[in-house]
This record gives structure tokens, C-alpha cells and sequence, in this order.
């Protein structure tokens, strides 16, 4: 039977899921900076088209490759030391950008803040997992994705004030990015290692545990569920990364609006997934959470039949941008983070997101280089083919990743006692 967690363990649960979460604020920094960041080095430095469209795709490809590489060391090293690692090349990333001189040294900083920022998602989301009380871990994790969406203001009050400042504002905004990452990677060496993975690494230096093979993620023991969460993550990821990447295409484009409505619009949104995120870490470790991801899905299909039934307009857009922004939340991306940690086992926990995020970002990738051409053939064609993913994602988060059987908290009911020392006396000899 497990023990309720006192209010110091509590507590100490929230401060490493607030440290180790701000990896998902460091994230939608990165990509949201960037968008910004490169329009307003574009003329002073003299960055083609070409080269643009070349550093943006360069920022999501090393997103995906971090995420793959970065969440594999975690398994293999651990939580702490790979985390520590990455969030230090981001902030050197992020210098090179605020300082970089030409278009040369711009291509070097986004290869490392894009690397830097996929790996440190993998190991930040299996820490807050692993140390979260037990019942409490979908919330810890969910709150990570609050983290994620609050990056989204703050980089964009920052873009307004410094929008007519050229190349110096896009140094202010990496300058941004700097000062959070060193504060992090400050706070972060305070954070001991994950005990579950400290466990995990004891029973490697035993024997117990073949480190070297990845045959065991790949049995028919855990295929089924790493296929299922990867898919899911990459087909409703389709969704969420169409409406964030192409939504002011759309309004300016095929609606006819100006860029000042649509940025509302889109502030709109974004309010509504943050009072959703916060929903969601109500009910996400209740028995209502299958009930509200069912709605959700229902809801979020409902959302882009608006505009493709009734034709696109600035009432469709704005009602699909309402409707999506909280039931996307309840049945989309937070729940791959959530359903990540609880059913792979910790020795194959983060390597199993850095697949899943690289899949996905691959995906994303890939469909995102249609998304204007199917656009301007027909608006109401895209929504469709949105309802279409999001019935898709539903029914595999129903039937299939749900069902999959929980390891996470029968994890934690088998840590020995002297697990969390161990944990300390791994971070103090630098395992």
C-alpha cells in the first residue's frame, strides 16, 4: 500500500517539476523567439529566403534529432546529468544568437538551441514522472505543458516591445532566452537524480539489467504501446502544429484580415488552452480523465467541421481557435506527455519519448510543406482533413493507448526504502 507523501515531499515534488518543466518553457521559447527573432535580423543581416526557410526547417529538425539522441543518454546516464548538459548548450545557443554577427554564426546557434532544447524535453518529463507522489504524477506532468504555453506571451510582449528595434531586438529576445537557461541550469544543479532511475542504474551495475540493447522497448512486450503513443503524439501533433504554424496564413491569406486581427485571434486561443491546461491537471489523475478526452476529442472534431461546413470566415476561425484551444488540450499533446511516462518502464522511459517527439516533429515537418498548397486549393478541404486526424488520434488514445497496462506507479511501490539516499549519493559522485 503507498504511503501519502507528507507536505515537505510535496512540495519538494512541485520545485522539481517547476525546474525541471521550465524545459518545456525553454522549447516554445526556442521556437516562438526564432519566428520573431529571424524577421528582425532578416535585413540587417541579409538572410534570403531561402536561408530563412533553411534556419526555420534546421530549428525543427534539431528539435527531433535532440529529442531522439538526448532522450536515449538518459536512460543510459540519467536524468540529472543529461538535463544539466543540454540546458547549458542551450543557453550557449541562445548567446550565440543574441551575438552572432552574421548569418553563419545564426545557422551554429540554432543547430545547438534547437539539439539542446529537443533533448532536454525527454529527461525534464521522466524527472517530474518519477519523483511526482504517487496519483499526482499526470498533474506534475501536465503542468509542464502550462509551463509551455505561458513561454507564448511572454515571448510575444517581448516582440512587441522590441518589434521596431531590428537586429538589437532580435538580440534582446535570445538575450531572453539566455538569462532563463542560465537561471535553470542554476536551479536545476540543486535537483537530486530520479530515485526510480537511480534503482534502475544499480540494477545495471549488477548485471540485472542489459544496458547496451533496446531489444526489450522493441519486444512484443512494448512495441504495441510505443507504437501507439507515437502515433498518437505524431497524428494529433498534425492538428496542434497546423493551427500554430498556419493560423495567421489563414487569416491574412484566405480570410482577408490584417495581421493585428489575427494576432488577437490567436491570443485568444492561447487563453483558452492555458485555462484548459490548468482543467486538465484537475482531472487528469481522476476517473474522469477517459471522460474528458473523449469529449474533448468529440468537441475538437466539432471545432473544425465549423469552418468547413459553414465556409471559412472570421467568425468560423475565431470559433474553431476557441473551441480547439481547450478541447485540444484535454485530448491532445498533454495527454501524449502524461500517457509517456506512465506506461513505458523506466529503463526505456525517455528513449521512448525522444522516438516518439522525433516522429512526430517528422511528421509535422512533412505535412507542414503541403499545408499552404492544400490552403489555397480549398480552406474547408484543410479543416476536413484536421477532423479527419483528430478522429484518427481519438480512436488510438481510446482503444489502443489507454488500454495499455500502467508500470509507472507499480514502479514506485517496489523503490526500497534507501532509495532516495541512493539517488543522493549518485548526484554527489557525479554518476
Amino acid at each position: 500500500m503507498a504511503l501519502i507523501p507528507s507536505t515537505p515531499e510535496r512540495r519538494r515534488a512541485w520545485w522539481t517539476a517547476g525546474v525541471a518543466g521550465m524545459a518545456s518553457y525553454l522549447d516554445a521559447g526556442a521556437i516562438v523567439t526564432t519566428g520573431t527573432a529571424l524577421v528582425l535580423y532578416q535585413e540587417p543581416m541579409g538572410i534570403t529566403s531561402a536561408q530563412f526557410g533553411q534556419l526555420s526547417g534546421l530549428l525543427t529538425l534539431m528539435i527531433g534529432l535532440g529529442a531522439l539522441i538526448g532522450g536515449n543518454l538518459s536512460d543510459r546516464f540519467g536524468r540529472r546529468r543529461v538535463f544539466t548538459v543540454t540546458v547549458t548548450l542551450y543557453a550557449i545557443g541562445a548567446l550565440l544568437l543574441a551575438a552572432a554577427p552574421g548569418v553563419g554564426a545564426l545557422y551554429a546557434g540554432i543547430l545547438l538551441l534547437g539539439f539542446a532544447s529537443g533533448a532536454d524535453l525527454p529527461p525534464s518529463l521522466a524527472m517530474i514522472a518519477e519523483a511526482a507522489p504517487e496519483h499526482d504524477e499526470g498533474k506534475m506532468v501536465a503542468f509542464s505543458h502550462v509551463l509551455w504555453m505561458a513561454a507564448i506571451p511572454v515571448v510575444n510582449v517581448f516582440g512587441i516591445i522590441v518589434g521596431d528595434m531590428g537586429a538589437a531586438g532580435a538580440r534582446i529576445m535570445y538575450g531572453h532566452l539566455l538569462v532563463v537557461a542560465a537561471v535553470v541550469l542554476l536551479l536545476r544543479l540543486r535537483l537530486p537524480e530520479s530515485p526510480l532511475w537511480t534503482r534502475h542504474a544499480i540494477s545495471v551495475d549488477t548485471g540485472a539489467v542489459d544496458r547496451t540493447s533496446l531489444r526489450r522497448l522493441f519486444s512484443r512486450r512494448w512495441l504495441p504501446t510505443l507504437a501507439g503513443v507515437a502515433l498518437f503524439y505524431a497524428i494529433t501533433n498534425i492538428v496542434a502544429n497546423t493551427h500554430g504554424q498556419f493560423s495567421q496564413y489563414l487569416l491574412v491569406n484566405v480570410v482577408g484580415t490584417d495581421v493585428s486581427t489575427a494576432s488577437a485571434v490567436s491570443l485568444i486561443g492561447l487563453a483558452c488552452s492555458l485555462a484548459a491546461s490548468v482543467f486538465l491537471m484537475r482531472i487528469v489523475d481522476t476517473r474522469f480523465r477517459m471522460l474528458g478526452f473523449v469529449l474533448g476529442s468529440i468537441a475538437a472534431i466539432i471545432a473544425c467541421l465549423v469552418p468547413a461546413v459553414v465556409g471559412i470566415s472570421i467568425a468560423a476561425v475565431v470559433i474553431f481557435g476557441v473551441v480547439y484551444g481547450i478541447s485540444g488540450i484535454v485530448s491532445g499533446e498533454p495527454m501524449f506527455k502524461v500517457w509517456s511516462q506512465e506506461l513505458i518502464p523506466t529503463e526505456h522511459r525517455s528513449t521512448a519519448q525522444g522516438i516518439s517527439i522525433a516522429f512526430a516533429r517528422a511528421v509535422a515537418a512533412a505535412f507542414g510543406l503541403v499545408t499552404p498548397l492544400i490552403m489555397d486549393y480549398s480552406a474547408e478541404l484543410m479543416f476536413l482533413v484536421l477532423a479527419a486526424a483528430i478522429l484518427v488520434s481519438g480512436l488510438i488514445g481510446l482503444f489502443w493507448v489507454s488500454r495499455r497496462p500502467q508500470v509507472l506507479r507499480d514502479e514506485k511501490t517496489e523503490i526500497p526504502a534507501d532509495a532516495v539516499p541512493a539517488a543522493d549519493s549518485t548526484r554527489r559522485s557525479g554518476r
